[in-house]
């Protein structure tokens, strides 16, 4: 588990941008930090058959469920930051292939059944990193330095590792919890260090520079179970375990490359030639077992690398790579370099060069036998043609094809989103707000639902719903000053009624309460550490 998660440009920016957080969830923050700290661990029975249970000291100090809250309050912070890949095709495919690994082994969800959510962020430094409770992130440079599916797995394998065998949780059993708050400047510098843990210390103020750096660190002990796991994962879902072994030995001979500027994969998991040989020494006893790459996993990486950096010139290099990747004998990575070169064109509003680079990526899919079931159950394709119908202002085509896809993918959340967008930008605000209130019953704890419902509110002039459905949002975030604030807005407009006054009062009264009993909660858990 990464022990630095870079969100920001520079220090002065991070600050700003995050100085607004409240004390709660930086509290919050501060307590997903100190998963850096992990104490010496019990090694695992190489021969046992089911991931190995926690004693009930950690289960004393921090319940499964309380971890869950933890992440999800500093992942509230996450995806509010603009380096969050907030992006359907990408997190779709990376939570595919991170639940199709936890489908092989259950119990890595551990004893709350953690539904575990894969994302990724921004940034060109070859990282990853877990939160508590199953929040699992990597950054866009690793994502491109996987040379085959089974290393990315292998990678997202580890970190469930760290989740599973419930690290933070162990860690405080050693630790107490006001022995930790002088660490919340941490909490800030692990949001604002992008490229060097540098950053996070220079956050950091007083005596405690020294300490916050040995804490970036996972203890040996610590990667080699999360190894453990993670190649236990990586073999019953079928992947190659020998990508664990090609993406560590890669990284070690990177090592030779740098000094004191080792990439930060490295420094937050701490790679040593024992737990390569440990690696190996396992493969030993297991039947070699070939993998296919999806064309989903080639279609993801030339996604992510012209998100990564949209500026021009960040587009322009993007584009050499796949020019020059169109030369490949490989029919998954020429297709890969047109979906990429649609995707260029598009962000330079070249959008007849969009449908043509894009119509022949999908006429060669087609005629790959083995990955054009691609085009049926990945939302990569429909994605980019509607968002560049929606570019050329044909709004009503855009409609279309979203429900055309909708119907061939009806668990796509991305689609459902671009969906609204498009039904907004064709003006159809009344079937846009019935669509969504649809969503919201089904999926009730999906703010940016709610979101979007204030923009269709706004659209039609209701503004005391527009900040009811904001409060909403807010509140489904746990953010309840924000929601609170957005209640007594409503309240003042001249267009909120009997019924809007009667539903701010009820929620008022309810998020009042939830709020006094979690500082309740909050209070009794420092006082029990």
């Amino acid at each position: 588990m990464s022990e630095v998660f870079p969100v920001s440009g520079n220090d002065s920016t991070a600050q700003g941008r995050f100085g607004l957080v409240t004390k709660k969830v930086l509290r919050a923050s501060l307590l997903a930090a100190t998963c850096f700290v992990v104490p010496e661990i019990l090694t695992v029975d190489a021969a046992a058959q089911n991931l190995p249970t926690l004693g009930d000291t950690s289960r004393e100090e921090l319940s499964p469920l309380m971890e869950r809250r933890l992440g999800e309050q500093i992942m509230n912070v996450v995806r509010r930051d603009p380096d969050y890949m907030d992006d359907g095709p990408v997190s779709e495919y990376l939570n595919r292939l991170g639940n199709k690994m936890l489908d092989a082994r259950p119990d890595a969800r551990g004893e709350a059944a953690y539904d575990f959510e894969f994302f990724a962020v921004r940034d060109p430094v070859l990282n990853a990193f877990a939160f508590p409770g199953g929040f699992i992130g990597l950054h866009s440079g690793l994502i491109l330095a996987a040379q085959s599916e089974s290393e990315l797995a292998s990678v997202i394998g580890h970190e469930i590792g760290h989740v599973a065998q419930r690290h933070i949780a162990r860690m405080l059993t050693s630790q107490k919890f006001d022995s930790l708050i002088p660490l919340a400047a941490l909490a800030l510098a692990v949001l604002a260090a992008r490229t060097s843990p540098d950053a996070a210390i220079a956050l950091a103020t007083g005596g405690q520079g020294l300490a916050i750096q040995r804490q970036l660190n996972f203890s040996r002990d610590a990667e080699r179970e999360a190894d453990r796991v993670g190649f236990q994962i990586l073999r019953d879902s079928g992947f190659d375990t020998s990508g664990m072994v090609s993406f560590f030995g890669r990284l070690q001979a990177s090592m030779r490359n740098y000094t004191d500027n080792a990439p930060a994969y490295l420094r937050s998991h701490p790679l040593t030639s024992e737990r390569i040989a440990d690696i190996q020494a396992r493969m030993l006893d297991q039947r070699y077992k070939q993998h296919a790459d999806s064309l989903e996993f080639f279609l993801t990486k030339a996604r992510v690398r012209v998100l990564q950096d949209a500026t021009i010139q960040g587009l322009m290099d993007a584009k050499v790579f796949f020019e020059g990747q169109l030369k490949s004998e490989k029919d998954e990575d020429k297709i890969a370099a047109q979906y990429g070169l649609a995707l260029v064109a598009l962000k330079q509003f070249d959008f007849a060069a969009a449908h043509r680079w894009l119509d022949a990526a999908k006429s060669k899919t087609e005629k790959l036998t083995s990955q054009k079931i691609v085009l049926t159950t990945s939302s990569a394709y429909v994605s980019v043609a509607i968002d560049i119908l929606m570019a050329e202002k044909r709004n009503e085509e855009a409609v279309a094809e979203a429900e055309k896809a909708m119907q061939l993918l009806p668990l796509s959340r991305g689609l459902v989103y671009q969906y609204v967008e498009a039904l907004l930008s064709a003006k159809k605000t009344a079937a846009a707000g019935a669509f969504l209130r649809d969503q919201i019953s089904l999926y009730r704890q999906d703010a940016r639902l709610q979101n979007l419902l204030a923009k269709v509110y706004d659209a039609q002039g209701k503004q005391a719903l527009q900040h009811i459905a904001l409060a909403e949002a807010y509140a489904i975030q746990n953010t309840w000053t924000a929601a609170l604030q957005q209640l007594e807005i409503a309240r003042r407009e001249k267009d909120a009624g009997f019924y809007e006054q009667s539903v701010i009062d009820a929620f008022e009264r309810e998020w009042k309460e939830k709020h006094k009993e979690e500082l309740a909660d909050e209070k009794k858990h420092k006082r029990a550490m």
